[in-house]
């Protein structure tokens, strides 16, 4: 998807996984000259947008100022899906059990009973009911949304690239990005390859966000997640098709979450919680050791018991982490030619068909048409790293 000879443009994307396809395409539709950098190959799986699957959610426990965005996000993305004919969403709906008092239960109910949403109280007996093959604590609360699901991840990244080439983006892949500069009206990029110029810039660099923006200081810690696919000792059970839900756990300090089957021989799960920080990107560990299954056996035993403790596969995902686990959106504090998107901390790809407009607003408006303070730059608690 490379253009020949061409070095100027309305906006340049550092990244194009989640968060940068959709900002390619949103800007692409406005008819915005894009350029796309990307330094892998398009839909690669060395970040963090890839691994088939992503909950969708509205009854948001992290914050309830993250609902608005969620509404547009889920339009978003239908929009997405009737524009390629593609199915990217799957309405599975989703299970959360935790303690009463927990996080994530009185998160959820806080941000339903604020704004309206479909949140339904079970008994961990009616969830086991409901739910055949899934076990809950008897002291856990259990809520079940129904409007929440699955996103088809590297489906979802594909269909914003398509998308955004066939509005007239030029997209570069396997092209490493060396370094940018502005000066208030003019954008310089160079890259491996050559140098580009444009009115504006968009960094979407994931765990790379830190070399793209070490002026701005932002303190994002990079974490190793491993996630594993285990097998279904029962064929039928455990089936997106039968009704099994995504699910979240809350366990004390650990936190599991996971999906139903859509191939019927295996499900994905993971811990959220955890992590090993990651010094070298470049070095990310991707293989399967003891320590990484400990915890998820013993989750897999008592909540999941139908299921093979073996892995049939597995992969590393990256988070990217800010100091207090929200996301940073928001325009360069010296340069307004520059906006950026960083530190989803784990629970970001849902918001990508959403964050790419609101970055393709803040190129071409200058504000956003939706409410992001609580996730700017400014905000109270965010940490910078020393100077």
């Amino acid at each position: 998807m490379q253009a020949a000879n061409r070095s100027e443009f309305d906006t340049i994307v550092l990244g194009v996984g989640g968060m940068g396809s959709a900002a390619c395409f949103e800007l692409a539709r406005r008819g915005q000259r894009v350029l796309g950098l990307e330094q892998f190959s398009l839909v690669h799986d060395h970040g963090s947008s890839h691994g088939e699957s992503r909950i969708i959610r509205k009854a948001y426990f992290e914050h309830p100022d993250y609902v608005p965005l969620l509404h547009r996000a889920y339009e978003r993305w239908h929009a997405l899906e009737h524009a390629t004919g593609q199915e990217l969403f799957s309405p599975t709906g989703l299970v959360l059990s935790g303690p009463p008092d927990g996080e994530t239960i009185q998160g959820a109910r806080h941000s339903a009973n604020l704004h309206g949403l479909d949140l339904i109280d079970l008994t961990p007996a009616e969830a086991c009911q409901r739910f055949p093959g899934m076990q809950f604590p008897a002291d856990h609360a259990v809520a079940f949304e129904p409007g929440a699901g699955t996103l088809f991840v590297e489906q979802c990244v594909r269909a914003h690239l398509d998308e955004a080439v066939r509005h007239g983006a030029v997209l570069h892949e396997q092209e490493q990005v060396l370094n940018w500069s502005s000066d208030g009206q003019t954008i310089r990029v160079r890259t491996s390859v050559g140098e580009y110029r444009a009115n504006h810039l968009v960094i979407t660099a994931g765990a790379w966000a830190n070399e793209c923006l070490v002026d701005v200081g932002v303190a994002l810690t990079v974490l190793r997640k491993f996630v594993g696919w285990f097998p279904i000792q029962r064929a039928g059970e455990y089936s997106a098709a039968t009704g099994t839900p995504t699910y979240f756990f809350e366990l004390g300090q650990h936190t599991f979450y996971g999906f139903p089957s859509f191939d019927g021989t295996s499900l994905k799960m993971a811990e959220h919680s955890g992590g090993e920080p990651v010094a070298d990107r470049s070095r990310v560990d991707r293989e399967c050791h003891p320590a990484d299954l400990d915890r998820l056996q013993s989750f897999l035993s008592a909540q999941l018991p139908g299921i093979g403790l073996k892995p049939v596969k597995h992969s590393a995902c990256l988070y990217t982490m800010t100091s207090d686990q929200h996301f940073v959106v928001d325009r360069h504090p010296r340069w307004k030619n520059v906006a950026f998107a960083a530190g989803f901390s784990g629970h970001g790809f849902k918001f990508c068909s959403v964050i790419g407009e609101i970055l393709a607003d803040l190129v071409t408006e200058g504000r956003a048409s939706l409410p992001i303070e609580f996730l700017s730059l400014a905000r109270p608690g965010l940490e910078f790293r020393p100077k």
